[in-house]
């Protein structure tokens, strides 16, 4: 029976997933279309909490009946369940749909055409028998069993997980975390979950805890909310909480009392789980998580050591002649440095640690080749390192000299452990470090640990560009420590003052309105109706920019949003913007994921380090194509933009997100031939100076803005909001 029901409306439905239409990953309202059996291709248009479910499962729906104004008839989800089918027809469906890895739709009409309905009964029973299957043979007949126990053994832990609110893609994780433990540590132990599981917060967690009685007021929830609060607080960019801050917002989070956030607190600090240190005198004690306070001390500690140190390991430029150097450069480049560019240089070559900053024109590019050229000259071993692929590839181009990503410098291992460090230092002389505005506190201890005493460290960046997504703002404190060597280039070259988005930039970050109108590389399109700026935006990347300026839409146009969230956020431009460059074609394979489609030609980001994959692991902000995706082997293929096929199973895909249009501050460190900036008063909060500074800044060509002027009016009279808690500067300062 397709569907059964009761008196009081609730009913039981039972179908083939033939296709997902709509699907929220953060709500998990899902629009699909069910096959249940009635023939004459007449589909049922469920809607509700289906995430996590695969088009070619069977399943058994729990709900009501219900009735759109526009669509008709419809099946409102409460809750589901998969049921292997029953039909030959559905067999082929469920082993052809991706869902058993090393089985995608020829094998499956191979297996089905052999065994008919008994297909599902042999994998399940006597697996070994599917090498009378032609053109399976024993190597994929043993990865398809592997796959059926491990699905099997998945199914159970989901009956479980689901019983307590878990979703499907969530319950995978837990599952491969933990294996056979996982029921038991989600019903004794849910909050290590939150540690443990990436994509499961203390919020998911605390869900769980309740659902397995866990009271209210457990220290082991308080505890954990605490190391939350602090948690939260380091995605803000703070490197700590002062403790009367951290109490309230506790509190707040977890509805309990303060007396009983302040008792958990001290047994936090007498377990080691949070640090507690009185830095400034009449200021409340800071609290820090531990790798954030052990970090900052080493990172103050090893400034201080390479400024004292004796060894020099590039002497000549003590005692030599400048005036001949310099000279000797002029030829070399046929250009004159200005007095400012001058002085970094001699910083740099004679300073252990030197800081060079500066806006866009300014010179910062040529300075660092000038140094980079004078270092090589006296047979230095120089090494060139930044944030990200992209700037680290600019950084190459622009000096002839190889350049790496900070990951890859330090090869960082699986758990963040780098290769290079304190004991085992890098082979360097003269360290120059590009995009050092984006470098968070915990990368910049790990670099700074592996310089060896008595090289030279130059540390390049745009101050005035947002601080890094991670906790810190390492450029900020360095230029607030007065021990620390630095140079400001303020000179705009001439050539740079024929740009509109080098001019624009310095009008933006100086608090005057750009010029939109008469410019041929900085364009608006007023646009104040949100919903029309999205749509608009589209329309300049997809057609009028590829039209006017023959750039490539997906390689060489970024859309840079201020949000993620809301009609012309990064996330709806994303689905918009796939449309119209990578539609879904027949024939072309593609995989649904939480509320995302991945296809071949897609451009997708990395959202998480993962130290196993590839060569040398893929991290955060990582941008590539997809440019392969197979259903039988459940794997998607990426090339990215460090020119490296990185391969992910099916359930990994949560590391990926489309790159279409991203954040503007994941934009950080890269730049683009184009960028176009959609921006509204919708996204009043964020609107700020230093980020549409930043947004502006990563063109190297060309800029269009897209939507309000009152909004950009918003953007370039705020100030950045106030500094983030962090005591770097002072930590040096009082060294």
């Amino acid at each position: 029976m397709p569907g059964s029901g009761d008196s009081l409306g609730y009913a039981v439905v039972e179908g083939s997933l033939e296709r997902i239409t709509y699907a929220n990953e953060e709500t998990g309202y899902t629009v699909a279309k069910v096959d249940t059996g009635r023939g004459a291709g007449d589909l049922l248009t469920v809607v509700g909490s289906l995430l996590g479910a695969q088009p070619g499962e069977s399943l058994r729906l729990r709900g009501r009946w219900g009735s759109h104004p526009q669509y008709g008839k419809q099946f409102l989800v409460d809750s589901y369940s998969t049921v292997l089918p029953a039909t030959v027809q559905g067999i082929r469906r469920y082993l052809g749909s991706g869902l058993v890895k090393g089985i995608g739709p020829r094998i499956a009409d191979r297996i089905v055409e052999h065994f008919g309905l008994t297909a599902l009964d042999v994998i399940e029973t006597d697996v070994g028998r599917l090498i009378e299957v032609p053109g399976l043979g024993p190597k994929r007949t043993k990865l398809i069993a592997a796959a059926w126990e491990e699905q099997k053994a998945i199914k159970e832990v989901m009956l479980f997980l689901q019983g307590v609110g878990v979703s499907t893609s969530l319950g995978v994780r837990i599952y491969k975390t933990y294996r056979d433990d996982s029921i038991r540590v989600v019903k004794e132990e849910p909050y290590r979950l939150a540690a443990d599981v990436w994509g499961i917060g203390f919020k998911t967690a605390d869900v769980l805890a309740q659902a397995v009685g866990i009271p209210h007021d457990s220290p082991q929830r308080v505890k954990a909310g605490i190391q939350y609060t602090l948690s939260q607080a380091s995605d803000d960019g703070n490197c700590f909480l002062p403790q009367d801050e951290l109490i309230a917002k506790a509190v707040e989070i977890l509805e309990v009392s303060s007396v009983l956030v302040g008792d958990c607190l001290r047994e936090l600090v007498a377990e080691e789980g949070v640090v507690r240190e009185e830095l400034f005198e009449g200021d409340p004690a800071a609290i820090y998580l531990v790798p954030f306070y052990r970090a900052e001390i080493s990172l103050a500690g090893q400034l201080t050591r390479l400024l004292a140190s004796d060894v020099d390991r590039m002497p000549s430029f003590a005692s030599v002649d400048w005036g001949k150097a310099l000279e000797w450069l002029r030829r070399s480049t046929g250009t004159t440095l200005a007095p400012e560019q001058e002085q970094a240089v001699r910083l740099a070559l004679t300073e252990k640690v030197a800081v060079l900053t500066g806006g866009p024109g300014c010179g910062k590019s040529f300075t660092v080749r000038s140094i980079v050229m004078l270092a090589k000259a006296k047979n230095a071993k120089v090494l060139l390192a930044a944030p990200t692929g992209r700037a680290a590839k600019r950084l190459a181009e622009l000096t002839g000299v190889d350049a790496a990503t900070v990951h890859r410098m330090l090869e960082l291992k699986p758990g963040g452990d780098a290769a290079y460090d304190r004991d085992r230092p890098l082979d360097v002389d003269l360290l120059v470090v590009d995009e050092v505005s984006m470098l968070d506190l915990l990368l910049a201890n790990k670099l700074l640990k592996a310089v060896p005493p008595g090289a030279h460290v130059l540390l390049v960046g745009d101050v005035d560009q947002l601080p890094s997504v991670g906790a810190g703002e390492v450029l900020r404190d360095l230029l607030a420590a007065e021990p620390i060597p630095r140079v400001r280039l303020t000179q705009i070259f001439r050539q740079a003052q024929q740009s509109g988005v080098v001019t624009n930039a310095h009008l933006i970050n100086s608090g005057r309105q750009p010029v939109t109108d008469g410019l041929p590389d900085f364009f608006l399109f007023a646009q104040d109706d949100t919903d029309a700026v999205a749509a608009l935006t589209v329309d300049v990347v997809a057609n009028r920019i590829p039209r006017k300026f023959g750039l490539d839409p997906r390689r060489d146009v970024q859309v840079l949003a201020p949000m993620h969230r809301g009609p012309a956020g990064a996330g709806t431009l994303n689905t918009l913007l796939q449309e119209a460059l990578t539609p879904a074609k027949p024939g072309l394979p593609e995989r649904r994921f939480g509320g995302r489609v991945f296809r071949v030609g897609d451009k997708v980001t990395q959202i998480r380090n993962n130290y196993d994959k590839g060569v040398a692991g893929v991290f955060n902000g990582t941008v590539g194509v997809v440019t392969g995706l197979s259903v039988e082997e459940q794997t998607l293929t990426v090339r990215t933009d460090e020119d490296e096929d990185v391969d992910y199973e099916f359930g990994e895909l949560d590391e990926l997100v489309h790159a279409y249009a991203i954040t503007i501050h994941r934009s950080q460190g890269s730049e683009y031939p184009c960028v176009v900036i959609p921006i509204t008063t919708s996204a009043w909060m964020m609107l700020q100076r230093n980020l549409l500074y930043t947004a502006v800044t990563r063109a190297k060509k060309l800029v269009v803005l897209v939507g309000s002027r009152r909004a950009i009016h918003q953007a370039v009279r705020t100030p950045s909001t106030g500094r983030r808690y962090t005591a770097l500067a002072h930590r040096i300062r009082t060294a």
